[in-house]
Formats: structure tokens, C-alpha cells, sequence
């Protein structure tokens, strides 16, 4: 049943689209109309006949906006239920956006510090679903960058240095469903050097060494080391990783940086603990 409330808001809003702009605008006011309530329906979704009664919009309209979400990865469609799901293109956007609060907020620090002794540029990675999104980038002072990974990159799992670091992390069963869903989708196609082999080739190895080595396997003469991010339940939640080109990765490098990595990563694992629990003492406070 179409909740009364939700109905009414969002009619008001298409209503006062309406009158604002008959041209673009209207048709943007409309598209947020429909990530909103389709952001509302929560995890069991929105079903298109849903969204056409709560947007009065006639259904031709609706269901062509809804595809041309999908196309741009705002918007998912669960092809079992049909029904709309909030697309992971809003998860990166807003993850991008949370800068305030969380692991960019409490690794912010650490990412400076080690571009800063690094010369080179360092990430902060978060894991979604089979996916790594790269939610900051910082640029050391060397004047040869790296181009292989900007914010709001997402890539596989597995795939750059950060990425593998937060599979290694998992557990076996979860290494082998996140490959299995990254092969059944094509989603490392664009990525010839990555097979189910050499990932968990790289598994293996990154587990055996403590970081994760990137040997310019995304983009040719860029190389970069990770290390995973972990929460209370020793579950990665993130990465930081350092990237630079290949003449300034060499091993002895390595073992130079790599201790840098690791101690940074404990640092941010301690401010969100910090945060987590003044966070609860304050609700316990408020009651």
C-alpha cells in the first residue's frame, strides 16, 4: 500500500516542479523525485507502479527516467523482483561527500602525512558490495604522478593495490563469492591482467607479506602498496595505500614504506574506535 504521507510529499514536489520550468529543470526535479522515494522504499525496494502512483507521473515518463538512472549507475533494477534499488554511483557520491564524519574524516591526517614523507600520492580505498571505491586522493610532492586512480574510481575487488589489501582481509568463502560475481559480470574484462588465478595468487601472497603489492598490473610502470583498514572485529572497512611509478617502488622501498602504512592504518583503526566510543557515551548520556 502507497504510504499517504510519502504521496502527498511527493506530489507537492512534481506539482511545484511543474510550475517552475517546463523545459530541463522539470525533468531533473523529476528525476530526484523518483531517487528520493526510490531512497525511501528501503532495502525490499521500489516497484515501478509504486513510484508512478507516489509521483503522479504518467507511467511512460516514469519508466523512461528510471532506465536512464539505471544507465547512469544511479539507479539498480533487481531483475528477479523488478523492482528499483538506489544505484552504487549514489553510494560513491555519497561516500565522497561524508567528509565530516567517519574513516575520511579520521584518516585524513595520515593520508597527508604519508604523501608528505612519501613525496608520492596515497588513497584511501572503502570496500561496496564486490567493489573498491577510492574516496581520497592525496599528492606527495614528487613532480611524476600517478594517473591510474582518482576519487570516486571504483574498480573490482582485488584490483590495485588497496583493493586486494581489503580482500586479502576477507575470508576465504568471501574471496571466492567477490571473484565468482566480478567474472559473472564482466567487471574484469577491462582488467586482462587480473584472472580468479592470479587473484587469489595475490591473496596468498599478500596474507604471507602483511600488504598488498601492486606491480603495475592496472596501468603500466604504476606501482603501489596497501594495507587494510580493519574494525573492531578485525573486518576490512578501508585501505590506505601509496602509489608511485615503478623506479620508486623498488623493494628496498618497500620495506621502507610499507612500516609507514601499517602504523598509519592502526592510527585510523584507533580514531574511529575513539569516535565509536564517544559516540556511545554521548547517546548514553541523552538517555
Amino acid at each position: 500500500m502507497v504510504d499517504h504521507q510519502r504521496l502527498i510529499a511527493a506530489r507537492k514536489v512534481v506539482q511545484s516542479s511543474t510550475r517552475a520550468s517546463e523545459g530541463g529543470a522539470q525533468s531533473i526535479d523529476r528525476a530526484a523525485t523518483l531517487l528520493l522515494l526510490v531512497g525511501r522504499a528501503g532495502v525490499a525496494g521500489a516497484r515501478l507502479s509504486d513510484l508512478v502512483a507516489q509521483s503522479a507521473l504518467a507511467k511512460p515518463t516514469v519508466r523512461r527516467m528510471l532506465l536512464a538512472l539505471v544507465r547512469a549507475g544511479l539507479l539498480d533494477q533487481d531483475m528477479t523482483t523488478r523492482a528499483y534499488h538506489i544505484g552504487p554511483e549514489i553510494y560513491a557520491l555519497g561516500t565522497l561527500a561524508s567528509t565530516r564524519f567517519g574513516i575520511h574524516g579520521a584518516a585524513l591526517r595520515s593520508l597527508v602525512r604519508l604523501s608528505e614523507h612519501s613525496g608520492d600520492t596515497a588513497f584511501l580505498s572503502v570496500p561496496r558490495d564486490v567493489y573498491a571505491i577510492c574516496l581520497h586522493r592525496e599528492d606527495g610532492g614528487y613532480p611524476i604522478r600517478v594517473q591510474a586512480l582518482e576519487a570516486g574510481d571504483r574498480h573490482p575487488l582485488g584490483v590495485g593495490a588497496g583493493s586486494l589489501a581489503m580482500l586479502a582481509a576477507m575470508t576465504d568463502a568471501e574471496v571466492e563469492t567477490i571473484i565468482a560475481a566480478n567474472i559473472a559480470d564482466g567487471s574484469l574484462k577491462p582488467h586482462p591482467n587480473y584472472s580468479a588465478a592470479r587473484l587469489r595468487d595475490l591473496v596468498r601472497q599478500t596474507r604471507a607479506s602483511g600488504y598488498a603489492l601492486n606491480p603495475g598490473m592496472m596501468l603500466a610502470g604504476s606501482w603501489a602498496i596497501g594495507v587494510a583498514i580493519r574494525d573492531a572485529r578485525q573486518r576490512p572497512i578501508g585501505a590506505l595505500s601509496i602509489a608511485a611509478i615503478e623506479h620508486r617502488m623498488t623493494p628496498e622501498r618497500q620495506r621502507e614504506l610499507v612500516p609507514l602504512l601499517q602504523a598509519e592504518a592502526r592510527e585510523v583503526e584507533r580514531r574511529l574506535a575513539k569516535t565509536k566510543a564517544g559516540a556511545e557515551m554521548g547517546k548514553r548520556g541523552a538517555r
